[in-house]
């Protein structure tokens, strides 16, 4: 069995962080566990790169169901935009 058999593909195209222009159950859980999962899967030094045409809410209140979500699984993640995607990351702590 290869150890990438057990790799879930992201949802969302990737791209490198250098690239990037600077829970509860409400109506936005579907896209931020989707986001959450796309996380957990990036590898370091990417972004993961959301078409805002694709959300059915605006990008300030992902972004802020996003915020809500990581501040309560502890995890920390940075956000930036532009006028046709939303750019997500895992924030990397110093070693």
């Amino acid at each position: 069995m290869s150890p990438r058999s057990n790799v879930v593909p992201s949802h969302y195209k990737t791209m490198e962080q250098a690239d990037v222009p600077q829970g509860r159950h409400g109506k936005h859980k579907e896209v931020v566990t989707t986001i959450l999962t796309d996380l957990d899967n990036l590898k370091e030094g990417s972004a993961i790169k959301i078409p805002l045409a694709g959300l059915a809410e605006s990008k300030e209140k992902v972004r802020s169901a996003l915020n809500r979500a990581t501040r309560k699984a502890g995890r920390e993640v940075a956000t930036a935009s532009d006028d046709n995607f939303l750019y997500v990351w895992n924030v990397s702590t110093p070693r």
